[in-house]
């Protein structure tokens, strides 16, 4: 015997498949339009005849929509599960997966906006039109990309891709998904900084950036990164600068880099060197404001080595 209302050939109407289902005849015809469920036959007078196993399509497209998977998503979800090797948990969980990426996205947009509302709503009135001019600048959620071209334009252009991508990883703080008020102004502070003109002319990036100085930079920045991590310790502990392994490491980067020795002589011309170059203070300062002073950034690494130089040199005066 057929289910109540079947009609004799085992079809159900547009408008029996929509009561049995508890949707509108209107969204069956939607679904249908768009191939997510296909008609089993026609009547003779042209009129959709659809399946039991349009039931259980139904609910299959109403349990996926019910997740806000879109429809595209949801058709492949389909067609993969009615394909020869179909396998509709695969094909579900990758949507899925999808799914929470973009909504990850989404929630970390909402957090930064209320952040910002937070703010703006929170600052002295007379502060309000400039805060509004920093975070109207920055997208939500919060690209690095004007981070990374920055330290594209500062660093040397002979470096290898590989040093350049390390550094960046070092360099370029990641904004934090659920944000304070605080951090949020700092990233519109680091992002207005880094996308103001510096002027122009050499006097942009520090000596052994500059192409007629005769640095090796890759032979520089290894050095560094070797001598950052030696200071790391004492700059966790905060301990003050001071002379040892970190130091020798450090000034060794620059001879080795520009094929000089480790001499006392050398130490004094880096020291005023590295004195008359251009600085980012700001940039780390803003960095540590984002990501916390857990961890020594490369900014805090350098500052620390100059004033163990420093210091090392007012003793010999």
């Amino acid at each position: 015997m057929l289910p109540d209302g079947m009609w004799s050939n085992g079809m159900w109407s547009i408008g029996e498949l929509a009561e049995r289902a508890g949707v509108t005849v209107k969204t069956v015809r939607f679904y249908s339009d768009r191939g997510l469920l296909p008609e089993a036959a026609r009547s003779s007078g042209g009129h959709r005849r659809y399946g039991p196993d349009a039931l259980d399509q139904i609910r299959l497209i109403r349990s996926l929509r019910a997740l806000d998977l879109p429809v595209p998503e949801v058709g492949r979800i389909l067609d993969r599960r009615d394909s020869a090797d179909g396998d509709l948990e695969d094909a579900l969980g990758g949507a899925i997966a999808r799914q929470l990426d973009d909504l990850g996205v989404q929630l970390t947009a909402l957090r930064w906006r209320e952040a910002a509302l937070q703010l703006v709503h929170d600052c002295p009135p007379a502060e309000r039109p400039q805060r509004l001019r920093l975070i109207g600048a920055v997208s939500v959620p919060p690209s690095t990309d004007a981070l990374a071209r920055f330290w594209r334009r500062w660093l040397p252009v002979r470096l290898p891709a590989r040093q350049v991508s390390a550094i960046l990883d070092h360099a370029v703080p990641q904004p934090p998904p659920d944000p304070t008020p605080e951090q949020v102004l700092a990233f519109a502070r680091l992002h207005a900084f880094v996308t103001a003109d510096c002027g122009g002319g050499d006097h942009c990036q520090p000596a052994a950036h500059q192409p007629d100085e005769g640095y090796r930079p890759s032979v520089l920045y290894d050095g560094l990164v070797e001598a950052f991590a030696l200071a790391a310790p004492d700059l966790r502990a905060g301990r003050p600068p001071r002379a040892g392994e970190a130091l020798d490491c450090f000034v060794a980067a620059y001879a080795r880099a520009c094929g000089l020795r480790d001499t006392p002589g050398f130490r004094h011309r880096l020291g005023g060197q590295l004195a008359a170059d251009p600085r980012i203070d700001h940039y780390w300062q803003l960095v540590t404001d984002i990501s916390g002073p857990a961890e020594p950034n490369p900014g805090v690494s350098h500052d620390w080595l100059r004033a163990a130089l420093d210091a090392e040199l007012a003793l010999e005066r």
